[in-house]
């Protein structure tokens, strides 16, 4: 460590990543994490929890927070994700207000400011997918959509995709935190279990490969994972749609979708845990399962009682 890192106080404190959905926020934290955490997917609402993704550095920790897109819910999944959201922006040291370079501002960003206009936590404006327009000019005008409506502590065009400015934006980010200690340790990269994120990783290939609205339907919940002693991971999880008619649509003509979602999960998973996986998927009816609570809080979706 250099002189100059040892006189520099050490930073550290939670970061909330909010935006309506599909806007590339989980990709953004991807790529400042430099590990795959969360999943991405073209389909919107694909964030339903909140997964702590950490970056240590020589002179901070930050801890980012992927939060469900605002969106108006139509479900009680729908109604926790909104309150999930909300309540991150409560209670974090810096939020980073992602928007979509090449989507006009809606209702869904004006709602959005609504919130941040009220709080006294530090606010960048990123602006995400600066790859997909023309030049700066483009560029100033995305940002000059945004940059009276509140009093934005920093303005970052981004590409998080192509990883463009984003030292730029750690920079920012890390300037704001408060001193502080180190939370976790700096070789951990996220506060949820193996488990859970191989549970993620199976959802995430099946928005993948599947074309309707049936994965908003789906959960996936590792009902067994263990490492046998050729220390290949044997992991044994339950995909759960709401129908029996959604039941076959998962598993495809001849078991084909759930070979794919399988065989793509499994090299994710392998890559994750750095061991050879054998992975059983099951397909299983729970019937309506978005508007149960009892449902939603074995899934993880909802408050523990």
């Amino acid at each position: 460590m250099s002189q100059e890192q040892e006189k520099k106080p050490f930073r550290s404190g939670f970061i909330a990543v909010v935006g309506r959905p599909n806007v590339g926020k989980s990709t953004l934290i991807n790529s400042l994490v430099g590990q795959k955490l969360l999943i991405m997917s073209d389909k919107p609402q694909t964030t339903r929890n909140q997964l702590l993704c950490i970056l240590t550095t020589d002179t901070s920790q930050m801890l980012f927070l992927d939060t469900p897109g605002i969106h108006k819910p139509k479900h009680k999944l729908g109604e926790f994700m909104v309150a999930q959201a909300e309540k991150t922006l409560r209670d974090v040291d810096v939020t980073l207000f992602v928007v979509d370079a090449t989507e006009e501002r809606g209702p869904g960003e004006n709602f959005i400011l609504e919130y941040l206009a009220k709080s006294e936590v530090p606010v960048i404006l990123v602006v995400n997918k600066i790859d997909q327009l023309s030049g700066p000019d483009a560029v100033l005008s995305v940002i000059n959509r945004y940059s009276h409506t509140i009093n934005f502590n920093a303005v970052v065009p981004i590409s998080a995709l192509e990883k463009t400015n984003l030292s730029k934006l750690l920079e920012l980010i890390e300037a704001e935190l408060p001193e502080g200690p180190m939370f976790y340790p700096a070789d951990m990269v996220t506060d949820q279990p193996e488990r859970f994120v191989a549970a993620e990783l199976i959802r995430e290939k099946l928005l993948h490969v599947m074309r309707d609205e049936v994965p908003h339907a789906i959960a996936v919940e590792v009902d067994e994972m263990k490492t046998r002693e050729n220390d290949d991971v044997y992991i044994r999880a339950n995909i759960y749609v709401e129908r029996e008619s959604q039941k076959g649509i998962v598993i495809g003509a001849g078991g084909s979708v759930l070979k794919e979602v399988g065989r793509l999960a499994r090299q994710e998973i392998e890559t994750m845990l750095g061991n050879r996986v054998y992975l059983e998927l099951w397909v299983k009816v729970k019937k309506d399962w978005r508007n149960k609570d009892g449902s939603l809080r074995s899934f993880g979706y909802g408050d523990k009682k």
